[in-house]
């Protein structure tokens, strides 16, 4: 991991203690091995498929295991976890966005995951930001980016400057969807990025609160349909304690996840890149096997006591 990076992740994951409510700081990020704690683990989760994957400490981003951290690989719609950062980043989340002509266009092109949205509705930042995180909708993400931007080629440059004030060096983005650009098919990062990513949007309570739950429903209203959009994160159905993040899929992606749970009180956040060419339940299973050895020894001492 870059040395700047490996800052961010203490910084970022510093800011997350100070939303959760901690008193101590946190602690450096030193990269510490799951079995150098608890010498009588197995030294790696079973049965993970992954090729690219990384576990850390939810609080101090110390890593807990990972698989080839630092390789760069294509990451399908975790890419909106940027998208939402730069728009909580910028504000004024209740302002009125017209959902453009343009999106009909592009989800044609690239048929994408869609929040069913119609090109002249007209919704809040906040209920897009729903839209776009739940049911991973591409029209969302485009309409927020048309907006932020303003339009799609500023917003992108907002997302890759974001990344680069992270420290984020092997993270680049040509779409605010994560799907392929015309021009540019260069949208990739790495576990040990997205980690980063994934501590610093969750320390935002608005995005935390959105990727935590597992529907929301928009009723009619003047200008917008009824909508109702629900997560594809297959963990906050079937795994207990998970907060979130957020799924990602694409030919050149295969499944991904990006995801946080707390159990007694401790945060792991973790990723999953490439599990399955096409299934989302195996992603999930790698993250449930990776929980699993992750949370072993504290649960196991819990019962003990």
């Amino acid at each position: 991991m870059q040395p700047y990076a490996r800052l961010m992740r203490a910084a970022v994951a510093g800011a997350l203690i100070v939303v959760a409510g901690h008193a101590a700081a946190a602690a450096s990020p030193v990269s510490v091995s799951h079995t150098q704690l608890f010498p009588w683990l197995s030294p790696e989760p079973d049965g993970v498929q992954a090729p690219g994957a990384e576990l850390a400490d939810g609080n101090t981003g110390a890593v807990r295991w990972a698989r080839q951290a630092d390789t760069t690989a294509p990451i399908g719609s975790i890419t909106k976890v940027m998208t939402a950062l730069v728009v909580i980043n910028a504000g004024n989340l209740d302002r009125n966005i017209t959902v453009p002509q343009g999106i009909i266009d592009y989800d044609r092109k690239y048929d994408g995951s869609t929040a069913g949205l119609v090109p002249g509705e007209v919704l809040t930042a906040r209920q897009l930001l729903y839209a776009m995180l739940l049911p991973s909708g591409c029209d969302a993400a485009y309409a927020l980016a048309e907006a932020y931007g303003p339009g799609q080629a500023g917003f992108v440059d907002m997302m890759n400057g974001t990344a680069r004030q992270l420290g984020l060096a092997s993270t680049h983005f040509s779409d605010p969807s994560g799907l392929p650009n015309p021009t540019d098919y260069s949208t990739y990062s790495t576990p040990a990025d997205l980690v980063t990513l994934g501590l610093r949007a969750m320390s935002l309570p608005v995005f935390r609160e959105i990727v935590g739950m597992q529907s929301y429903h928009l009723p009619a209203g003047p200008g917008n349909r009824d909508h109702l959009w629900q997560t594809t994160n297959l963990l906050l159905h079937d795994y207990p304690g998970t907060v979130g993040i957020k799924t990602g899929s694409t030919d050149a992606a295969g499944t991904c996840l990006l995801f946080e749970v707390v159990r007694a009180g401790q945060p792991l956040i973790g990723v999953v890149l490439h599990s399955s060419p096409d299934s989302d339940a195996v992603a999930a299973r790698d993250a449930e096997r990776m929980l699993n050895w992750g949370y072993g020894p504290l649960l196991g001492s819990l019962s003990a006591g």
